[in-house]
């Protein structure tokens, strides 16, 4: 009977746990199928013009605009915003690359805020200082792009009053946060514009994807008219200006449909693996856990725990290769961008809260649909790394 209930249930038998993979409801073949039978399969159709529509409602914002990547979301927003060469926009350093390169493509400097420990986020009190110096010596950023971090909203009415007297527009990077709320309201619906990713790995996925949303329809219209090429309204191909092929494809639109409608229970399941994590491990010795904002709701898209060496005897890198020994994939917190080969002559404010982040943090599996059993995997193998490291003691 015991091997037999093991069969049944792979994470219990030793089959790959995966961070965050894709889960389907159920209806996004359905919505292909009906992609297909329309013959729309490139990047136009009504399954895009639904998305975008579905998007614009759920984030309370007048405008959207799908499109091929996350990535491809912020250049855009961020070209239209008039971002180039000799420009400053000032950012997150704990955050994914994808949020800081189009800064870098569009010939401008990113310069890489801390984070406050009370929400993992940028600190509202760097960016403050830092831009009163700014005015004062003539150079302020052209933009602002905060990162809504593994679900978790920042401090957007704060950061927003902080630019706002400087006329310096906000777009919130909230390629991990789908489905948050910042003081009751969607994540996304504040500031000039806010960026969605629809990667594998995301809370919903279309197996690639972005979508720009924005109160100002006139911003979301002209990233759409840039991410089909800037294809003036002609019979022939008329081109006045330089776009972009960054459309998002009516098929992949067809599967995002399908994730969205089911985004509230993805959100509710990712908080159970979260609260679940916390009960399992939350007693242990040098153990804690992301925080989660007073003034929102966190999707906990991942669980990241924190671990004290000190405390527990052990680093979260001990505990990520025992957990991939046993064929479990866990992964380090982001690597500060000002830590990053790559921006080694950047500026960076601030630095040693997010540092800490990363030397100490393990982000766990989270998927929407891992079940008690491989979770329960998970926690044992955490606990039994203790139950070492006390005996190496």
């Amino acid at each position: 009977m015991a091997q037999a209930a093991a069969a049944s249930d792979p994470e219990s038998a030793g089959q790959r746990i995966f961070l965050s993979p894709p889960h389907m409801s159920g209806n996004e073949l359905r919505l292909v199928e009906e992609a297909f039978a329309s013959n729309y399969v490139a990047p136009v159709g009504p399954m895009v013009d639904a998305l975008e529509r579905e998007f614009a409602e759920r984030t309370g914002v007048a405008g959207a605009t799908a499109v091929a990547s996350g990535t491809a979301a912020l250049h855009l927003v961020l070209r239209l915003l008039g971002v180039g060469a000799g420009d400053e926009v000032w950012t997150s350093t704990l955050t994914f690359i994808g949020g800081v390169s189009p800064i870098c493509q569009l010939g401008a400097a990113p310069v890489f805020f801390d984070v406050s420990p009370a929400t993992w986020t940028i600190d509202p009190a760097l960016l403050a200082d830092e831009m009163a110096k700014a005015a004062r010596f003539g150079r302020l950023p052209k933009a602002v792009v905060p990162t809504d971090l593994y679900g978790q909203s920042c401090d957007i009415d704060t950061i927003l009053a902080i630019c706002e007297p400087y006329r310096i527009p906000v777009v919130t990077d909230s390629a991990e946060a789908l489905g948050a709320t910042y003081r009751g309201r969607p994540v996304g619906s504040a500031g000039a514009a806010a960026i969605f990713s629809l990667n594998g790995n995301k809370i919903i996925t279309a197996s690639g994807g972005g979508i720009i949303v924005s109160r100002d329809r006139r911003l979301t219209d002209q990233a759409r008219f840039l991410a089909q090429q800037a294809r003036d309204p002609a019979p022939h191909y008329e081109h006045t200006t330089l776009g972009y092929n960054y459309r998002l494809s009516n098929v992949c639109a067809a599967i995002a449909r399908g994730q969205l409608a089911v985004l509230d229970d993805r959100v509710a399941a990712r908080r159970a693996i979260f609260t679940r994590y916390q009960a399992g491990l939350g007693d242990l010795p040098g153990i804690a856990f992301m925080p989660e904002a007073a003034y929102g709701r966190c999707t906990r898209w991942l669980t990241v725990m924190l671990v004290d060496p000190q405390e527990f005897g052990a680093d979260r890198e001990v505990l990520r290769l025992a957990l991939e020994a046993a064929n479990i994939e866990a992964r380090p917190v982001w690597k500060p961008m000002h830590l990053q080969p790559v921006f080694a002559q950047a500026r960076h404010v601030g630095g040693a809260v997010s540092e800490s982040c990363f030397e100490k943090g393990l982000c766990l599996p989270s998927g929407s649909a891992l079940a008690q059993s491989g979770q329960g995997r998970v926690i044992d193998i955490v606990r039994g790394g203790l139950a070492s490291a006390k005996r190496v003691g």
